[in-house]
C-alpha cells in the first residue's frame, strides 16, 4: 500500500513535532541540571559565609531548596524521554506485542489524564499565590509565584513528552514500554 502525498506530509510534521517536543525535554535536563549544579555552589558559598566567615545567612538555603524542587520539576519530561522513571514491567513483559501496544497507549492516556489534574491545581495555586501576591515568611521574603511556577510548567512540559511518546507509538516510531516485539 503506498502512502499518499498528504500521508507522508502527516508523518514527516509529526515525526519534526516528536524531536521538537524531545528537544525541549532535553533543554529541559540541561536547565535542570544548571539549577542543580547551582545549588550545590549556593550551598558551599552558604558554608562558607557561615563557618569561615562566621556571619549569618539570609537566603540560600531558601534558593537551594526553590532550585532543586525546579529541577525536579523540570527534569520530568527529560527523564521520560530517556525512559528513566521508575516502573514495573513484569505485565508488559508477559503480554504479546498488540496487547501490549494497547497497554501502553492506556498507560500514556492515563498518565496524560494524571498529570493533566495535576497540572490544573498546579497552576491555580501559582495564580492565587501570583494575584494575592504571597510572599515568603522569611527574611528574605521572595514571592512565591517564582518557585511554584515551576510546578504547572513542570507538568506542561511532561505531559508534552508524553503526547510526544503516545504520537511515536502510534506512528510505530517507537515500541510499547521499549520492548522489542516478540
Amino acid at each position: 500500500m503506498a502512502l499518499t502525498t498528504a500521508d507522508a506530509g502527516w508523518r514527516r510534521g509529526a515525526g519534526v513535532l516528536i524531536r521538537g517536543i524531545g528537544g525541549l525535554s532535553t533543554l529541559c535536563g540541561w536547565i535542570a541540571a544548571s539549577m542543580i549544579l547551582s545549588s550545590v555552589f549556593i550551598t558551599c558559598q552558604m558554608i562558607f559565609v557561615r563557618f569561615v566567615l562566621r556571619q549569618s545567612t539570609i537566603w540560600q538555603t531558601e534558593t537551594v531548596i526553590y532550585l532543586m524542587v525546579a529541577a525536579t520539576m523540570l527534569g520530568l519530561p527529560y527523564v521520560q524521554k530517556l525512559r528513566g522513571h521508575v516502573n514495573v514491567d513484569l505485565l508488559p513483559l508477559w503480554l504479546r506485542p498488540l496487547p501490549r501496544k494497547f497497554l501502553a497507549i492506556l498507560v500514556l492516556f492515563s498518565g496524560i489524564a494524571v498529570l493533566g489534574i495535576m497540572a490544573f491545581y498546579a497552576f491555580e495555586h501559582w495564580h492565587i499565590a501570583f494575584q494575592r501576591g504571597w510572599r515568603s515568611s522569611s527574611v528574605w521574603g521572595p514571592p512565591l509565584w517564582i518557585p511554584y511556577l515551576a510546578m504547572p510548567v513542570g507538568f506542561a512540559l511532561f505531559i508534552l513528552q508524553l503526547l510526544a511518546d503516545l504520537l511515536a507509538l502510534l506512528m510505530g516510531r517507537d515500541t510499547a514500554f521499549g520492548l522489542e516485539a516478540d
